[in-house]
């Protein structure tokens, strides 16, 4: 085609060279500012403690600038949290885009379909078996935790594909298959509790609340390796998740191999899922909001997937600040989440029953 390219509306082109990218300028602002409220809610993490610290000397320390007991203070004992709190919402909120998208479904998230109890299931195995520790190398090939949820979590997912397979796949039908399966996963869960020892027990079930209390760099170290590898192939699917949404005869018509992306987009799910439960245990509604809010602030017909990691890490890092600061004691992160995406979830249900009564 001679002459000026054509533009769909909303969109704007940057051009390097021979190469071009589209982009809507809607979502980069809103992604931009998800990402300055994510820095600054990193920098208000590590300087409220029991001990404030100044953001210009966090700041500072966090540049390599600052030496002393204050930078101790910052880099060992409160920058794991922040950034385990950043990367598990980043993580949740981009696997919550990847099926909400995959499923063409609100509802359709890996708190629903199975994905996040398949890990717990996993990681409390792992917990129970190991005598309570988080070192249960003997356990499951030498990967501990980690290895125990994601395992867990590709089961549950299998199954939960396996079961809705009818000739394809029905987001409704994948959704009422994992409901099912997420109710017998966490009788599973419950049973291990059951048969633990007192001590196991309270500790497996803290964690299964969804807490930031108890990381530290090593449990840093595997959520990063995760997200550095998941999250860029993630975004490079993001093209073939726009085709998929046209309807399975379109995409396959136009070259999309539509079985293989889904078990690709699944994969990155599940992979994306359990890290995050491993580090932190299951953070309940942030793969279901966030994807919904990025939707909404961005216009579009899908959620963004960069746009609804960041808004992610900005809610877990605002839960994190809200359980530490507004209460006498700390509470679990994961029930500040809940707190927030319960109603959400209740309004959704309400709203789609009116729209479909109409």
């Amino acid at each position: 085609m001679s002459g000026a390219a054509v533009r769909a509306p909303g969109r704007a082109d940057v051009r390097f060279g021979p190469i071009g990218l589209a982009w809507r300028p809607r979502v980069f602002w809103y992604t931009a500012a998800s990402l300055g409220l994510v820095l600054v809610l990193v920098v208000l993490g590590v300087a409220i403690g029991s001990t404030w610290i100044a953001p210009g000397t966090v700041v500072r320390s966090l540049l390599g600038l600052q030496s002393g007991p204050d930078a101790f203070i910052i880099t060992t004992l409160r920058l794991p949290r922040v950034l385990t709190g950043a990367l598990v919402g980043l993580t949740l909120g981009i696997a919550g885009a990847l099926t909400q998208t995959f499923t063409r479904n609100p509802l359709g998230t890996p708190d629903i379909i199975g994905v996040t109890s398949g890990a717990s299931v996993g990681a409390v195995a792992a917990i129970v078996l190991g005598g309570g520790t988080y070192s249960v190398s003997s356990i499951v090939l030498s990967g501990g935790i980690p290895v125990a949820a994601t395992i867990g979590a590709l089961v549950a997912a299998a199954v939960v594909y396996g079961l809705g397979w009818r000739g394809g796949v029905q987001s409704y039908r994948l959704i009422l298959v994992g409901i099912g399966v997420s109710a017998t996963l966490d009788a599973v869960t419950s049973y291990l509790l059951v048969r633990a020892k007192i001590t196991i027990a309270t500790a497996a079930s803290q964690w299964l609340v969804g807490s930031l209390s108890s990381t530290s760099w090593s449990s840093v170290w595997p959520l990063l390796i995760v997200a550095a590898v998941a999250v860029p192939i993630a975004l490079a699917t993001s093209a073939a998740l726009g085709i998929g949404q046209l309807g399975d005869e379109v995409a396959t018509g136009v070259g999309l191999a539509v079985q293989r992306h889904r078990l690709l987009v699944i994969a990155l799910a599940v992979v994306l899922t359990a890290a995050a439960v491993a580090a932190a245990g299951p953070v309940g509604f942030v793969a279901f909001v966030v994807p919904q809010v990025g939707l909404r602030l961005a216009g579009t017909n899908r959620p963004p997937l960069l746009l609804a990691g960041l808004l992610g890490a900005a809610l877990v890092l605002a839960a994190d600040l809200l359980s530490r600061s507004a209460f006498p004691w700390q509470v679990p992160v994961g029930i500040i989440t809940t707190v927030i995406g319960a109603p959400y979830l209740i309004w959704l249900l309400v709203r789609h029953r009116k729209e479909m009564s109409r």
